[in-house]
This record gives C-alpha cells, sequence and structure tokens, in this order.
C-alpha cells in the first residue's frame, strides 16, 4: 500500500508532470532526493506512461467516436490485433457486458470515420457495431489529481 506522501506525488504529478521536481518537492514537502528515489521506484511499478494529452480539434481531428464491437469468438483476436495496429485508434480496452472491444477513434472528418467504420464492417464478421460520436469533452485524466486527504 503506498504512503500518504507517495499519493500527494501522483496527484503532483497528475495535476502537471511537467513542474520541476524542486516544486514538487515543496508542495509535497519531502526532499528533492526522497522525491527522485520515490518517483524512480514507481516508475518501474505503477506510473506506465509519461504522455501529453492533445486538442485533437485544434490539430484538425474534428471527429472523435467510441466504437463497441462484438465479433464471433473466432475472429476475436484478428478483429484485437487489427484495431491494434490502425493509426486513427486511440484507446483501445477488452470489454465485457456483450461487447469484445471499445475502441476510441479520432478522425479528421465524419467521412473518414464511416469509410473506417465500412471498411471493418467488410473485413470482419461482426455481430454488433455500437458507434458513440464524442460531442464534447467534459472531463480528462482527472482521477487521482486532486489532493487527497489522508
Amino acid at each position: 500500500m503506498l504512503k500518504p506522501t507517495d499519493f500527494r506525488i501522483i496527484s503532483a504529478l497528475r495535476q502537471n508532470a511537467r513542474e520541476s521536481l524542486t516544486n514538487i518537492s515543496k508542495k509535497v514537502k519531502i526532499p528533492i532526493s526522497t522525491l527522485y528515489e520515490r518517483l524512480k521506484s514507481h516508475e518501474k511499478s505503477i506510473i506506465t506512461k509519461h504522455t501529453t494529452l492533445l486538442d485533437f480539434a485544434k490539430l484538425g481531428y474534428m471527429c472523435r467516436a467510441n466504437i463497441m464491437l462484438r465479433t464471433a469468438r473466432e475472429h476475436r483476436d484478428k478483429l484485437g490485433s487489427f484495431l491494434k495496429a490502425h493509426p486513427a485508434i486511440n484507446n483501445l480496452y477488452k470489454v465485457n457486458n456483450g461487447y469484445d472491444y471499445l475502441a476510441e477513434g479520432v478522425f479528421s472528418h465524419i467521412k473518414d470515420m464511416e469509410d473506417f467504420l465500412e471498411e471493418l464492417e467488410v473485413s470482419f464478421p461482426l455481430e454488433e457495431k455500437k458507434t458513440f460520436y464524442l460531442v464534447e469533452e467534459l472531463k480528462r485524466e482527472d482521477f487521482m489529481s486532486q489532493e487527497l486527504i489522508i
């Protein structure tokens, strides 16, 4: 189990991972050397990836959608491999409750999204497909970004 200090470190990183270790050390109230050692140990265990969150619309990608897919068991792995390798798929999850995968796709235009869906239907015998277009982002990557009172 993590110590309260570790949760404060994680919270500071979730708020702004580019903040200097000096500033994080002051916020968390631990020496910078201790902070550095804790971060190194967490990078081997609970911190899986350092990344940048993008505003896709400002980059010209005006269409985002979550796609729920179900296929026959014998096609599941092939579909999963296709989705993992496709450049328009931003996030991919294996799910339950009647579906196999939840894929988040990012596309320049709705036409590109529809072409992708058509390609899926032609390439794989889909049993069910549901598409949810993302209209407005209200909250993203916020879990554990607020300082926890422990």
